[in-house]
């Protein structure tokens, strides 16, 4: 039994595990499937740019965005976490990964996170997570469930969600923390030049305001190490009353190239009313400079604008309905410069 469903297999026996067996691991497990339309109607059914869309990629149709299941154990002292998955969105994230041998989108497909951890008994603890994992950079997580819109913006897309290396995580007193990463590259798992990378996280966390300062460094052009990317991400967040959250994140890199260098920079705000005990509207207005073109494909200025109603319509179930206008210097979208999408999504968590 192989591929995806020899996965799923072998993390359901982990969890049918004896209690003694399985002490401590939680199993986690969601299905988002969504509805999209896009007033351009793309004639190959694709919303986005190309290597982009990992939320409602699919354009017209009903789809299933990502369809998981999680796994973990907490580092008291070791510990793992896996997240097996599928679907649209998976298919997008993981395009980028370099085709060579024991390596390449086919082999990471359904991997979204395979890790081991080991907290230290130094000072507060200190966490070594080893294998891949989230990415330490941005304001948007990967899955769709933990946001506040449905969609992700520009600036997580153009920027890992994912990471595979070492990472050192020092808590310093109840506010601060530190982390340092060691990594393959940026949002890869295979490598494809001899250079290593490096990404750094400070972050204060108060009872309102919650600020990082997140970094990358390293060679990552194909079979090349000496030019450098350097990038630098700044978030924040801040509960300003118990029905209004407030965000914030602003991003600024540098590629080198055999001639001359890329630059590009971005920033958005987010706002989310709750509106109900069970609902409330995210916010998202977001601008993304590609002025050499290096992600995008295009020399252009890239803004959304983004509204989301979400619905806790049960216990295990979480709809979000939502309405985003895209706009650019470039005819990127289908051959316009502008992009509606009208979309629905229902999330069962369990």
């Amino acid at each position: 039994m192989g591929g995806m469903p020899g996965l799923l297999f072998a993390a359901l026996l982990l969890a049918e595990a004896s209690p003694a067996d399985a002490a401590g691991v939680a199993l986690h497990g969601w299905v988002d499937v969504f509805y999209a339309f896009n007033a351009n109607r793309p004639p190959d059914g694709a919303s986005f740019l190309p290597g982009t869309g990992t939320t409602a990629r699919r354009a017209n149709e009903f789809n299933v965005n990502a369809a998981a299941i999680d796994v973990s154990l907490d580092p008291k002292p070791v510990g793992f976490h896996l997240t097996l998955a599928f679907g649209s969105g998976l298919d997008v994230v993981h395009a980028a990964e370099p085709a060579l041998p024991a390596t390449g989108p086919e082999i990471w497909r359904s991997i979204y996170q395979a890790s081991v951890s080991y907290t230290a008994p130094i000072g507060r603890g200190i966490l070594f997570e080893a294998g891949i994992y989230p990415s330490h950079i941005g304001y948007e997580s990967f899955f769709s469930k933990d946001n506040w819109n449905y969609t992700r913006g520009w600036m997580g897309e153009f920027s890992p969600y994912y990471q595979a290396g070492l990472k050192i995580a020092v808590p310093i007193d109840d506010r601060w923390s530190v982390q340092v990463h060691f990594l393959n590259g940026w949002q890869t798992i295979g490598d494809d030049n001899r250079a290593k990378a490096v990404g750094t996280q400070i972050a204060w966390t108060g009872e309102r305001l919650s600020v990082a300062f997140n970094t990358f460094a390293g060679p990552e052009l194909p079979r090349d190490n000496s030019h450098w990317r350097l990038f630098g991400d700044l978030t924040a967040t801040w509960k300003a009353a118990g029905w209004l959250s407030l965000g914030a994140t602003a991003d600024a890199g540098r590629q080198d190239l055999p001639v001359g260098a890329a630059l590009w920079h971005a920033a958005a705000l987010y706002a989310r009313f709750a509106i109900h005990e069970h609902a409330a509207i995210a916010l998202r207005a977001e601008y993304y400079d590609d002025r050499d073109g290096f992600f995008s494909g295009a020399r252009q200025w890239l803004r959304d604008g983004t509204a989301t109603v979400e619905i806790r319509a049960a216990e295990h179930l979480l709809v979000k309905v939502e309405a985003r206008q895209d706009i650019a210097d470039a005819h990127v979208f289908a051959g316009h410069k502008t992009q509606t999408l009208a979309l629905a999504s229902a999330n069962a968590i369990f």
